[in-house]
């Protein structure tokens, strides 16, 4: 019996959330006897490498922006070529382009599923497109209830078309990492580590975190570490330099040692202005850190105040800035906080568990499908 085929798509394979969530799902449905193929609308990016080592083949629409509508034709191609028992789509791009390729390569519509990372507050009208499109697949996936609660309530769409499958973390690549070294971040013995995560943009609130950091130092010995990279780096950098924290807040761009980084921080922040299930938040949880992060859709479906974590309101440089100075001082409310936070995650998000939640919708599609 062939092994059942599972084609992704995806808008683009940089590093990011969903391309590495792709990359850990694609992986983990083969080791449970699928064929993956992983389909990306535009050319390259650092994780379609990561797929190939692994023996995952990769395509490309070589889409050369959102307006290039014969990337949905290329689509329909590889589509057409393949033959997929599933199609699983991520982003918005690719979810609305699949809808139309999927006609076009003759496959089934009832073996389309879409799926949604975040709760969209920039770009509305995704969400009015979406809404109006998403009948045209099997189901939609929103990765936490925020943001399948957003899905039918803002993008008026069908509650029976929609899922709800819970991001997850790869607990024992965390278990296994190396602390990183002190020195390889030029930070001194002594000084606290706050830790950020994640894609250098507005909307992940880093202004705020900046603005409060300079109060946090006023404070306490720390320093404030963020990893990654994106749009907004440079106004990030004037932010820096306008409070004057040039010596104390490290931008060490994109970096494979999240784990170790972890490791080795007192406090991660994460005041994002908006998530899905925001896999750093994930990450720093089931590494055991006392987290701070925002009252959102996505990071209040996984921290609870003063139980797994610390809440605060987005945007308030004030309460961010209290919440992380309380951590630093009072360890053993951190470490509380940080062992409550490694429970909830390692039980209920382990990656284990969530790929095992999309190979159960896997069956139920093909089922469904003469």
């Amino acid at each position: 019996m062939n092994a059942p085929r599972i084609t992704y798509v995806i808008t683009d394979l940089h590093t990011g959330g969903v391309p590495l969530h792709l990359l850990r799902l694609a992986t983990g449905v083969r080791d449970r006897g699928y064929d993956p193929s992983v389909i990306s609308l535009a050319p390259g990016g650092a994780v379609a490498e990561q797929l190939r080592s692994r023996d995952i083949p990769v395509y490309s629409c070589d889409a050369g922006g959102a307006r290039d509508l014969p990337a949905i034709w290329r689509l329909a191609q590889h589509l057409r070529r393949l033959q997929p028992d599933v199609v699983h789509a991520f982003l918005f791009h690719a979810n609305v382009a699949s809808r139309f390729a999927i006609r076009l390569a003759g496959v089934s519509p009832r073996r389309l599923v879409c799926e949604i990372q975040t709760v969209e507050v920039e770009r509305r009208w995704h969400l009015w497109v979406g809404g109006l499109t998403h009948a045209m697949g099997y189901c939609v996936v929103g990765n936490s209830p925020s943001v399948v609660e957003h899905l039918e309530r803002r993008a008026h769409m069908s509650p029976e078309r929609l899922r709800c499958i819970p991001g997850g973390v790869d607990v024992d690549r965390i278990d296994d990492a190396v602390a990183t070294k002190r020195s390889d971040i030029a930070i001194p013995e002594g000084r606290s580590i706050v830790l950020w995560v994640g894609r250098l943009d507005p909307v992940k609130g880093l202004k705020t975190l900046i603005d409060a950091f300079a109060t946090v130092v006023s404070e306490c010995d720390a320093s404030l570490v963020l990893v990654g990279d994106g749009d907004d780096e440079q106004t990030v950098r004037r932010s820096v330099e306008r409070n004057r924290l040039g010596d104390r807040v490290h931008l060490l761009g994109r970096r494979d040692d999240v784990a170790g980084l972890l490791k080795l921080a007192d406090v991660f922040v994460l005041p994002s202005l908006t998530e899905g299930m925001p896999n750093a938040l994930l990450e720093a949880m089931a590494a055991g850190r006392a987290v701070v992060t925002t009252d959102v859709p996505g990071c209040r479906d996984l921290v609870t105040h003063e139980q797994t974590g610390l809440v605060v309101e987005p945007g308030n440089a004030a309460q961010l800035s209290a919440a992380i100075v309380r951590l630093l001082r009072d360890r053993g409310l951190a470490d509380r906080l940080g062992r409550c936070a490694e429970k909830h995650v390692r039980s209920d998000y382990s990656l284990n568990r969530c790929i095992d939640r999309y190979v159960a919708l896997y069956r139920e599609v093909t089922s469904e499908v003469p």
